[in-house]
């Protein structure tokens, strides 16, 4: 069953490659975060992409979050933050090829541990993706209470797009 509005947000571990000031294009190590620990007692927007690489993904859904981080960040988002079942360091390699700075975590959920708590994941290998791929989707996380969800009915980007999560803000 899916989790909702209203509910608590899971608890998962997550990887990703800590963004590095003083050396972007650097190879980092991977880090730990745990979504409890992590986004207790913050707003948080989380928004969950098939595929790092992959068309939608690149030309609009992680774009637009780039594009409009400065604005989330002025409603009173603390973390902003991209999960996809890919390893942690295509993450970070896909995040610097879109701008990401520190602005945006770059989380990898590749074992689906979040997306299968969520009850978001599809089964990828008829695309040959494999068998673990997060919906698309966008929550808003107030001190682990999910107070939006917009999980995409079909291919594109509608209500899991920046512009759908400010107009929730």
């Amino acid at each position: 069953m899916a989790v909702g509005v209203g509910d608590t947000f899971p608890d998962a571990v997550l990887t990703y490659i800590p963004y590095d000031v003083s050396n972007p294009g650097a190879c980092g190590l991977p880090q730990q975060l745990t979504t409890h620990e992590a986004f207790k007692g913050k707003r948080v927007v989380l928004f969950a992409v098939p595929g790092a690489f992959t068309p939608t993904c690149s030309e609009d859904h992680l774009p637009g979050f780039v594009r409009h981080a400065a604005e989330l960040k002025a409603r009173g988002v603390d973390v902003i933050a991209c999960v996809a079942s890919n390893d942690q360091f295509v993450m970070d390699a896909w995040g610097k090829a879109n701008g990401v700075k520190d602005d945006i975590l770059m989380l990898s959920d590749a074992n689906g541990e979040l997306g299968e708590a969520l009850g978001l994941v599809n089964d990828g290998r008829a695309r040959r993706m494999g068998p673990i791929r997060l919906a698309r989707f966008a929550a808003i996380v107030d001190d682990l209470q999910v107070v939006y969800l917009g999980v995409e009915p079909a291919r594109g980007v509608t209500v899991s797009g920046a512009p759908a999560v400010l107009a929730k803000l």
